[in-house]
């Protein structure tokens, strides 16, 4: 079997907030790049990457189309000699920035055409540690969101069947450590004792704030707290984890494998948080996670979770499913969550395909 033919395409699809009717930003979208890469057996592969910023697309597409043309001919079986090749042509780029987000591309469509090839889906193909996996309520609770919706919404996640949801601290504007605090205790009243929250930063404090903001939170109970200072401060983040009684966790801003061993060595986190695009791939996000396990560390994903549930679901030390549905409009059907669990598609590969309608509708 050979790789014959790749074709990509940029997609704006509109930035909403679908889970708790969230306030939009008129004309708000976000690029992706989609990926189809096909055999001469008939296969197709999906695949798709984003930058989080749209006017790096169309490098985003050009490094996907170069890096792809470089696998055609090549036996999409073969993945660990495909990424090696890839990375060799491209020298220096990488780890960091836009040749891992094209790489991951490729890597993900691969694994699905390893699915199809072997008729499994690709959890089962990593692992297959369980069917179903615990999700989270993620983006309905954002900083940007009025006091007064973020109560609501949150009430709203728990009738909807949500047991963990993330908010968001370091609010925008003339924020102060009081109403940091107030935001959280109502968030935490309006959901009960028994629902897992997370809270983001954003690496938006420093150590000292942090520390100090962190330890006037603690009587809520959170899950987390998620990337609280800059995301390559690993003695930062390890002071802030030995200081604080919860748990820190960080990693979705790195990219590639070797800042998680530092992260790791530093005991700068909890919980390991890994950007399946930014890590390289399904095939590079599974060995971080056995990084993680080697230091009991649960691990969790960062956004795609049509693509992450297979590997959250497929490692022993997965924890729980981001379910931010920014990518959902691309595929005609996605995991949904029922009861705050994500079930893996039972379909052969990632269970994924394109919407074509929604590709024409948005695409560029």
């Amino acid at each position: 079997m050979k790789i014959t033919q790749l074709e990509s395409q940029i997609v704006r699809l509109p930035l909403d907030e679908p889970l708790a009717d969230g306030p939009t930003t008129q004309g708000a979208t976000q690029a992706f790049v989609t990926l189809r890469l096909r055999t001469d057996e008939g296969l197709e592969g999906v695949g798709m990457t984003f930058f989080g910023g749209g006017a790096m697309s169309g490098a985003l597409k050009a490094a996907v189309d170069g890096l792809g043309a470089l696998a055609v001919g090549e036996n999409p079986l073969e993945i660990e000699r495909i990424v090696g090749k890839l990375r060799g042509a491209a020298g220096s780029s990488g780890p960091g920035g836009i040749f891992t987000l094209a790489l991951s591309a490729i890597d993900i469509a691969l694994w699905d055409i390893r699915g199809k090839v072997f008729n499994q889906p690709v959890a089962r193909l990593l692992g297959g540690y369980r069917e179903r996996v615990p999700t989270y309520a993620s983006g309905a609770l954002m900083r940007g969101f009025p006091l007064a919706h973020v109560e609501k919404a949150a009430a709203r996640l728990v009738e909807k069947g949500f047991r963990q949801m993330k908010t968001q601290l370091a609010l925008p504007g003339d924020t102060n450590p009081e109403l940091e605090v107030e935001r959280i205790r109502v968030v935490r009243n309006a959901i009960g004792p028994k629902i897992d929250l997370m809270c983001d930063i954003n690496q938006r404090w420093d150590v000292r704030q942090a520390i100090s903001i962190g330890s006037r939170v603690e009587e809520y109970h959170l899950f987390w707290l998620e990337d609280v200072v800059a995301h390559d401060d690993y003695p930062g983040l390890a002071e802030v984890a030995a200081a604080l009684n919860t748990p820190i966790a960080a990693g979705e801003y790195v990219y590639g494998l070797v800042p998680f061993r530092h992260m790791l060595e530093a005991r700068s986190v909890d919980i390991v948080m890994v950007d399946v695009l930014r890590a390289g791939g399904i095939t590079q996000w599974m060995k971080i996670a056995g990084m993680a396990e080697a230091f009991n560390r649960p691990i969790v994903n960062h956004l795609c979770p049509e693509i992450s549930v297979h590997m959250v679901a497929a490692a022993p030390n997965g924890l729980t499913v981001e379910y931010m549905p920014w990518s959902g409009k691309l595929w005609k059907e996605v995991p949904q969550p029922v009861k705050g669990e994500l079930t893996v598609p039972n379909k052969p590969g990632l269970g994924l395909e394109f919407d074509t309608d929604a590709l024409k509708r948005y695409g560029i």
